[in-house]
C-alpha cells in the first residue's frame, strides 16, 4: 500500500455485519445531523478523503467501503446486489448510532441512495431517516449512460479473463479516461491498491452486476425519487464521459424542488478532481437547508 493509503486505513476501524467486516471512518464533531458519503465502482471511500477533511471541520462525517471494495471484506460467496449494499449501509449506521443523516452519493452509491429512498417511501427502514440527498455523477438512468470499454468487458462472457488480466497499468489507463483532469500516479496507485487488495480484481465481474439492477428496478428507484420529500441536490461534473450530464438534468426534473449544480470543468470523479469545489458545494447546500428550517416554537 502507498503511504497515503496506510494513513487513511489507520484512521478507520471495522464494523462487523452479518455478511462481513466493513471498514468505516467516522470523524468530526458529534453535534448536528451527520453526513454519510457513499462511494462508487470500482474504487472506495478513499475517493472522498479530501472532501471528508473539509466537511469534518464542522460536521460529523461517516464513510465506509462497501463489501467487495477497499478495506472491507471481499467474500467470494456474496451477491454484491444494490439491495445488499443498502443492507450494509443501514447496518453500519445502526452500529454507529445514526438514525438520521444527510446522504451524499457518487456513481454506484447513487443507486444505493435511491434504494434508501425506496425503503423510506415504503416504510421499510423505520430506524433510519433521510435528512437530505445529494447525487453526484451516477448512472441512475442507465439507459442514458455510456459505459467504458472496461465496464462492457466485465459484463461480457470475457469478464473472468479480463478481470484476471487487469493490472495497475490497464486500470490507470481506464481511470484516466473518465477524468477531465486525471490525478497523479500516486493517487491512481492508491486506487489500484484498494481495488486489488485481497484478490479484489477477481470480484469485479460480480461487483458490476449492479448495472443490470439499475434497469430491472428502474421504476422502484426513479419512482422513489419522484416522491422524495426532503431537500435534494444534483451536483455533476459536466465532462463526465460515462454518467452523462443528461442524467443530471433528468434527475433534477424528476426530484421535487431539487437543485442542480453543474461543474463545467470536472469529469466523473469531481470529489477527486476538485475536492475543495465539491466540499464547498455540499457545505453551501447544507447551510441553506439549515437556514430554511423553521425556528423551534
Amino acid at each position: 500500500m502507498t503511504v497515503a493509503i496506510e494513513r487513511w486505513h489507520a484512521r478507520g476501524r471495522t464494523v462487523d455485519t452479518r455478511d462481513g467486516r466493513v471498514w468505516v471512518i467516522d470523524e468530526g464533531p458529534r453535534d448536528g445531523t451527520p453526513v454519510v458519503l457513499l462511494h462508487g465502482f470500482p474504487t472506495s471511500s478513499w475517493d472522498f478523503s479530501e472532501v471528508l477533511e473539509r466537511l469534518a471541520a464542522r460536521r460529523r462525517v461517516v464513510t465506509f467501503d462497501f463489501l467487495g471494495f477497499g478495506f472491507s471484506d471481499k467474500p467470494e460467496e456474496y451477491g454484491y446486489s444494490l439491495f445488499e449494499h443498502t443492507d450494509t449501509t443501514l447496518a453500519v449506521l445502526r452500529e454507529l448510532g445514526i438514525g438520521r443523516a444527510h446522504v451524499v452519493a457518487h456513481d454506484m452509491g447513487t443507486s444505493v441512495a435511491t434504494e434508501l429512498c425506496a425503503r423510506r417511501e415504503r416504510g421499510l427502514s423505520p430506524a433510519f431517516d433521510l435528512a437530505s440527498l445529494t447525487l453526484m455523477n451516477g448512472s441512475v438512468h442507465i439507459e442514458m449512460a455510456s459505459l467504458t470499454v472496461g465496464q462492457q468487458l466485465l459484463r461480457s462472457p470475457l469478464a473472468p479473463l479480463f478481470a484476471r488480466l487487469n493490472n495497475a497499468t490497464t486500470f490507470k489507463a481506464q481511470m484516466r479516461s473518465v477524468f477531465a483532469h486525471p490525478p497523479d500516479d500516486a493517487t491512481l496507485d492508491g486506487m489500484w491498491a484498494l481495488v486489488a487488495r485481497e484478490d479484489g480484481t477477481k470480484r469485479l465481474p460480480a461487483l458490476i452486476q449492479y448495472v443490470d439492477e439499475r434497469s430491472r428496478f428502474r421504476r422502484r428507484w426513479i419512482g422513489a425519487l419522484e416522491h422524495l420529500d426532503v431537500p435534494a441536490l444534483v451536483a455533476w461534473g459536466r465532462l463526465d464521459p460515462v454518467a452523462l450530464h443528461a442524467i443530471a438534468r433528468a434527475l433534477a426534473s424528476e426530484i421535487p424542488q431539487a437543485e442542480l449544480v453543474t461543474w463545467d470543468d470536472l469529469g466523473h470523479y469531481p470529489q477527486v478532481e476538485s475536492p475543495e469545489t465539491v466540499a464547498a458545494t455540499i457545505t453551501a447546500f447544507l447551510d441553506r437547508i439549515a437556514e430554511a428550517r423553521p425556528a423551534p416554537g
